[in-house]
């Protein structure tokens, strides 16, 4: 019988397989574009992905869109500054659907959305 653990340490390995680059690469990309401090550590131990003087920010991968909320407004909450989310989207056509449910969330509760792509591009994300 397969142990719950085991199944799912399996099924992130190959979720993860499939992109083309690691989260981290990503947010160091992004927070050295905007000056932020990567990895910021909370009293709890937990770590804001990149702050900023107005962000704290939360980065992921498209599919990870509802994990992010609530990273993000918590991280938002222990800093004192605004939530946002960097999403990540290395195939527009198959994610996009993502970026479309975190926005509508955004517009009920305040979460600045940046995305980044596959060529490292930073789109701040206005509807």
């Amino acid at each position: 019988m397969f142990r719950p653990f085991l199944l799912l340490s399996i099924l992130s390995l190959c979720l993860n397989a499939k992109h083309l680059q690691k989260e981290k690469v990503y947010q160091e990309h992004f927070c050295q574009t905007y000056g932020g401090q990567t990895e910021y550590m909370l009293q709890d131990r937990t770590r804001v992905d990149c702050l900023l003087d107005e962000y704290a920010i939360e980065v992921d991968f498209a599919a990870k869109w509802a994990e992010s909320i609530g990273q993000s407004l918590y991280y938002a909450q222990k800093t004192n500054r605004k939530a946002a989310v960097l999403l990540i989207i290395e195939d527009e056509y198959k994610e996009s659907k993502y970026l479309k449910r975190l926005k509508e969330v955004s517009r009920t509760h305040p979460i600045h959305i940046w995305t980044i792509n596959k060529e490292f591009k930073i789109d701040n994300s206005i509807d």
